[in-house]
Order: C-alpha cells, then sequence, then structure tokens
C-alpha cells in the first residue's frame, strides 16, 4: 500500500467481531438482492451464483468485511425454510473457501421478516385483499406471513391492507429457524451471521418500537418486553453455535419518526415517535448484553426512509453523528453506514468515533474502488449517485402499493450506472468480431457510455457533439446545489474517454448522416422539453434554462410536479427562494421506478417547510406576475409569481430514424433516466 494516501490510512488497520479479526474497515453493508440464497426468484431459494459472482469480485478487490443482502429465514415463495435446504450449504461452503483465500471475512445476513414494512406490490395487493384469492395464492405465496406484524396496522406500502397480528407460535418458529440456519452457515464456513434487524422499521424493530407494539403478551409492553424477540434470536443462535461464533446487529439509532409515514428532516426539531437517542442508549447496551458482538448501525424507518437509503438531498454522513454517540454506550464495535465519505469515514476511526466504515451502493458502482484508493486512483472512482434506479426503486405514490416493475422485484441491487453488476450473463464486454467505423452522435451520458463501450470492444469511434462541452442536458441535470456526484460523475465519463483511442469532436453539429464516414450509426441527441399549449406560456421558463443559470425573482411558481420539478423547486428553496408547486396528479412524483427513499424525502421537506404545493391542478394561463390555475373542483385561481418554470417534460428528438445501419439510443429513443440511457446503450452497442 505504499501508494495509499496518509489520510486513509486508518481504514487498513486490522480490527475484531468478537474473535474473528478483519483485516481492514471497510465493511461492504448488505443489500436487498444481493442474497446468497437467491430474493424473489419463483423457482425457490437456491444458492445464488450472481451474488457470489459479485462478492468475490469485491472480495479480491480489498474489501475487509461481506455483509450480503437479506436472506429470509422462510423463502418467500413456497414456504421452505433455509434450514430444509441443505444443498445449497453444500455451495455455499465451497464457496467460503474462495471467499477466505482473498482475505476478506463474510457475515450472512439473516431476516425475521418484513411485517408492514413488506412491500407489496400493486400486482400482489389486490389478490390478498380477496379472501378467496389470498387462500389460493397461499402455497405459492403465503401474504398474510409476509405482512405479519407485532400488531395490527396498515401496511406501509398498502395503507388500505392491515396486517395481522403474528402469533408467539410464530415468533418461537423464527427463533428456532435462525438458530438453526446459523448453524448450517456456521459449519458452511461463514465467519458469523448478522440478526436483521432492530433497524429501518423491520419485523423486529416493529416488535421494539412502541408505536408500531401495542402486544399485552411478554413481547410488547415494557422495554425489555418489546426488545426481548431480538434478545431471545441472538441467545438461540449463541445456544446453537457456540459463544465464539459471532453475531452482528443491523441496528438504526433512532426512527427519526413525526408519525406514521412521516419522517423527520435532517436537523428539524420534532417528537419522535419511534426510538429516541435516551431509548437507544439504553437499547444498545441492552442488545450487546443479551450477547450481539457488533452493531452495524444508521437511523431511520421505513416512514423516513431517507434516512437508511440516503438520497442524494440528504447530507454525505448524515448518520454518523448519532452512531458515534451511541458507539460511547457500548464495548462492542460499532460500524456506520450511511452516504459515508472515505475521508470523513477514516477521520473517525482514527479518533476512535466508529469501528468501521459501512459502504453499500459504491460497490455496485464500481466494484474496484478500495484498490483504486489504496492505489491512490480517487479519481478513477466511478461514483454513485445515489439514485436508487437501479438498486432499490421500490416506488410508490398517494393510493398506490409498491408500483415498482416485477422484473425489478425480482432483481434488487442492479445498478443504473455499471449494468454488468448482478446482471453479467446479460451484460458482457466481448472483443467485436469485426472491426468497425463507428459515429456516436451526441455527447451526452448516453453517447459517451456508448463510446467508451464500443471502444472496449474494438471499434474505431468518432463521438461528435453540437457544443463546445459533453455531458448533453445532464449538465443541466447535474446543476443544482445538492447534486455533486453527479457532476463528478460527467467529469469521470470526461476522463475516461481519453482512456480510449475515440476521437472526440467537439463544436460539430451533425445535420446529415449521409455524410459520415461510417459503418454504423449511433444516434444520442436526447430529447426536447414539452411545450405547454395555455396563453402566456412563452412568459414561462423551460426547466434546463433555470438549471443553466438563468436568474429568477423570489416567489417562484413550478408548474410539474415530477421529479425534476420537485428538484427545482428544492433547489429554489435552498436558495432563499419561495417556491410554489403546480401538479395536475394526485401526488407529487408518480413515475414508477423512483424510489420511495427519494420521493419521500421530497415530500416531507415540502411539507415540513411548508412549501405550498396545489395538486390535481392544471394551469390554465401564465400571466406576467403569476400562473391561473384551476383545481379539482373546477375553481380557477390566481397564483402570483416573480417567474414561472415550465417543467411538464420531454419529447424524444432523435436527428434521424432507425435503419439497419443506424441505432437510436437514450431519451432519443425513449425518454427515461440514466438507468435506461446506460443499459440501453449497452443493449445496441453490444451487438455491433
Amino acid at each position: 500500500m505504499e501508494n495509499l494516501d496518509k489520510k486513509y490510512e486508518s481504514l487498513f488497520t486490522p480490527w475484531k467481531i468478537g474473535n474473528v479479526e478483519i483485516k481492514n474497515r471497510i465493511v461492504m453493508c448488505p443489500m436487498g438482492g444481493t442474497s446468497l440464497f437467491g430474493w424473489f426468484e419463483l423457482g425457490g431459494c437456491h444458492f445464488d451464483k450472481e451474488a457470489a459472482k459479485l462478492f468475490l469480485e469485491r472480495a479480491n478487490n480489498n474489501v475487509g468485511l461481506i455483509i450480503p443482502g437479506i436472506a429470509p429465514l422462510r423463502d418467500t415463495f413456497w414456504g421452505k425454510w433455509l434450514w430444509q435446504n441443505p444443498k445449497m450449504f453444500e455451495e455455499l461452503k465451497e464457496f467460503m473457501d474462495e471467499i477466505h483465500k482473498t482475505g476478506a471475512k463474510l457475515f450472512v445476513q439473516l431476516t425475521a421478516g418484513m411485517g408492514r414494512s413488506w412491500a407489496i406490490t400493486e400486482l400482489i395487493a389486490p389478490l390478498h385483499k380477496n379472501k378467496i384469492t389470498r387462500a389460493i395464492i397461499k402455497p405459492i405465496i403465503d401474504t398474510s406471513h409476509e405482512l405479519a406484524s407485532p400488531s395490527p396496522q396498515p401496511s406501509r406500502w398498502a395503507h388500505d391492507i392491515i396486517c395481522p397480528e403474528m402469533t408467539v407460535e410464530q415468533i418461537h418458529e423464527i427463533i428456532e429457524a435462525f438458530a438453526k440456519t446459523a448453524k448450517l452457515c456456521k459449519d458452511a464456513g461463514v465467519d458469523g451471521v448478522e440478526v436483521h434487524a432492530v433497524h429501518e422499521g423491520y419485523l423486529l424493530d416493529q416488535f421494539a418500537i412502541e408505536f408500531f407494539n401495542k402486544r399485552t403478551d411478554e413481547y410488547g409492553g415494557s422495554f425489555e418486553n418489546r426488545y426481548r424477540f431480538a434478545a431471545e434470536v441472538v441467545g438461540a443462535i449463541k445456544e446453537e453455535c457456540g459463544e465464539d461464533f459471532p453475531v452482528s446487529l443491523r441496528y438504526s439509532v433512532e426512527s427519526k419518526m413525526k408519525g406514521f409515514c412521516e419522517g423527520a428532516m435532517p436537523g428539524e426539531e420534532y417528537t419522535e415517535v419511534g426510538r429516541n437517542m435516551e431509548e437507544s442508549e439504553k437499547a444498545a447496551k441492552y442488545l450487546q448484553d443479551a450477547g450481539y458482538d457488533m452493531l452495524n448501525a444508521d437511523n431511520g424507518t421505513y416512514d423516513s426512509w431517507y434516512w437508511a437509503h440516503p438520497p442524494m438531498y440528504m447530507p454525505e454522513n448524515c448518520n454518523l453523528e448519532d452512531v458515534a454517540h451511541i458507539k460511547q454506550f457500548v464495548n462492542i464495535p460499532v460500524v456506520c453506514a450511511g452516504r459515508m465519505d472515505a475521508e470523513v469515514g477514516a477521520k473517525a476511526v482514527s479518533e476512535g468515533k466508529i469501528d468501521a466504515v459501512g459502504v453499500a451502493r459504491q460497490f455496485l458502482v464500481d466494484p474496484e474502488w478500495v484498490t483504486k484508493l489504496i492505489d491512490d486512483r480517487i479519481e478513477d472512482i466511478k461514483p454513485c449517485i445515489c439514485c436508487h434506479a437501479g438498486c432499490f426503486n421500490f416506488s410508490s405514490s398517494k393510493g398506490h402499493a409498491n408500483t415498482q416493475d416485477l422484473t425489478d422485484t425480482m432483481g434488487l441491487s442492479r445498478c443504473a450506472l455499471n449494468p454488468l453488476t448482478m446482471q453479467s450473463k446479460k451484460y458482457k464486454v466481448e472483443p467485436a468480431k469485426k472491426i468497425k467505423n463507428v459515429a456516436v452522435i451526441g455527447g451526452g451520458i448516453g453517447g459517451m457510455e456508448a463510446a467508451i463501450l464500443l471502444a472496449k470492444r474494438g471499434h474505431k469511434v468518432t463521438l461528435y457533439e453540437k457544443t463546445e462541452t459533453l455531458g448533453g442536458v445532464f449538465v443541466a441535470a447535474a446543476a443544482p446545489s445538492f447534486k455533486e456526484k453527479d457532476r463528478a460523475l460527467i467529469a469521470w465519463y470526461i476522463r475516461e474517454l481519453k482512456k480510449y483511442p475515440i476521437e472526440v469532436k467537439l463544436g460539430t453539429e451533425v445535420t446529415d448522416i449521409k455524410e459520415l464516414d461510417a459503418d454504423e450509426i449511433i444516434i444520442a441527441t436526447g430529447a426536447k422539453a414539452k411545450s405547454v399549449p395555455v396563453a402566456g406560456a412563452e412568459k414561462a421558463i423551460e426547466a434546463i434554462d433555470f438549471l443553466l443559470g438563468k436568474e429568477v425573482g423570489e416567489n417562484v411558481t413550478v408548474i410539474g410536479g415530477g421529479l425534476t420539478g420537485c428538484e427545482i423547486a428544492y433547489e429554489l428553496y435552498l436558495n432563499g427562494k419561495k417556491p410554489t408547486i403546480v401538479e395536475m396528479q394526485d401526488d407529487l412524483v408518480t413515475t414508477p421506478g423512483i424510489c420511495l427513499a427519494n420521493t419521500s424525502y421530497l415530500r416531507d421537506f415540502f411539507k415540513a417547510n411548508n412549501v405550498p404545493v396545489h395538486l390535481e391542478t392544471s394551469l390554465k394561463e401564465v400571466c406576467d406576475d403569476g400562473v391561473i390555475v384551476k383545481d379539482k373542483e373546477g375553481k380557477e385561481f390566481k397564483i402570483e409569481a416573480d417567474n414561472v418554470i415550465i417543467s411538464v417534460g420531454y419529447n424524444p428528438a432523435p436527428i434521424a430514424k432507425k435503419a439497419k445501419n443506424v441505432h437510436i439510443i437514450g431519451d432519443a429513443k425513449s425518454v427515461g433516466n440514466l438507468r435506461t440511457v446506460i443499459w440501453g446503450a449497452w443493449d445496441t452497442c453490444m451487438k455491433i
């Protein structure tokens, strides 16, 4: 590690969890979809070779401790218990031998369940609501078991579904399954297990939090009763596996909850209805004394999901202060996760505030990021932009359960920016069978991704960009103050292009593709903003013009409460302006595939800061001093504003039609997000 910057040295010192020594202080935290026992496949639990490949690559790139994503003790489909599948653990043993050759350690995370936080989908919800269909599908998927909670209460995802109360018999069955499965993991050479979780409002956390737990038996009421489930779990594991077998606990320091489906903003003064710091100080020690050997910690519940899954709006290292505080009350190691910056994390470790740094999504974007850190190649690290578009795009809006596409439900922990992640069978970089001259028109993210992939495959690539700057519309998208990682991504692409023999022609607009000397042509010219057919529309400012720097007054009305419109309103507020949002739909950000952690932050932010939001309201006219709008009752009224910003979406703008050797990608083909842009570029360029 001769090239390692000294400010990161503390990250590369050994530490112990119980008697197990970890070579460095970097922990790959668990992410749903990366379970070694499969995730949501209809075929049932099995040893997941795709996840195994993911972890082995990261292990070979200097991660210290790997914790795969949650493994339900009872398979979601068909209801088989993990411990009833011995063949799976035989394959796990072979895999652990390979992991240990790298010097990394691995804990398997086992979950008691999700309870009210189970992200029931729009497809499954109506089947559960009907008693007959619920009974019919029960042998395949027992929705009542998946939703079982400490007390009857509404589902986080479908508020008209009341989750059934879990029986004591079910609790004891789960505790027994923890012990049996942990023993099989130990026998397979796994270094420890992590109990999921008194964390994020999952089942054990629901039992621990009085707001959710209204039981009157031995698992409800008093502090000891509410934490009894979690305590009995570790006791059973230790009894079965021995005191020396490490057991970590995924733990949320504070719930950050103001109420049902309402979280607290960073720095906001509020009354905690979940676990507050006073109880957490007591709970952390209680759980340590019960037998847990480590706390893998952050904050939040599904009601304040942005604390556990921080979008780009949340500050970096958002959980560090709280996690560092709770470490003072225990003697076991404490890991902190949540948009952790390596330099800040290293400093916290060196000062004894935490024992290790938990990182998750960055491992999906760039499997080599730890190696690059060691080699002092920081600029080569492809940044995670906290979009959740590929890894965890559970989405929901008013009146809807999880609107995530079924293929996404069955394939979490993929990556918008790296198609190879958890999709190595589909996406590959293979040498081209025939070297061709390829013209790529458009220097946005899609065009740059296409050019790099084509060059990797051996093609001769020329990239044409009509402006003097690479990045396309993403330059505007990355302009807000909270989009520092987006700006870093553009810079990464520009540096990456220089590593390959790609001819980049800036300030070169292609108007006739027939004039190009190319065997294949990629059209990546993006999209154009939609116009609004109302009187005075020309007086409004287009979203992209505002994002690129057009000045506005103090009072600004944003027409369109989709993701871009909400982000514009958020940026306006951060800059001291007074935004108002007008949206035709019955909720903000109703597009499926945009993670609830991201959208709930924006909704909660506007509510907490009294930003006016007019839903089910349409624009009738743009005036010199505001807008005329009409609400759902048909009442017209005026909103005064110094400026009006229009953000109602985009239409594809390809400069040519698709042909045998002409390929259209990205927003020029169909308006989407970075995931559709990048994955689409691979879909096309792998075939050329």
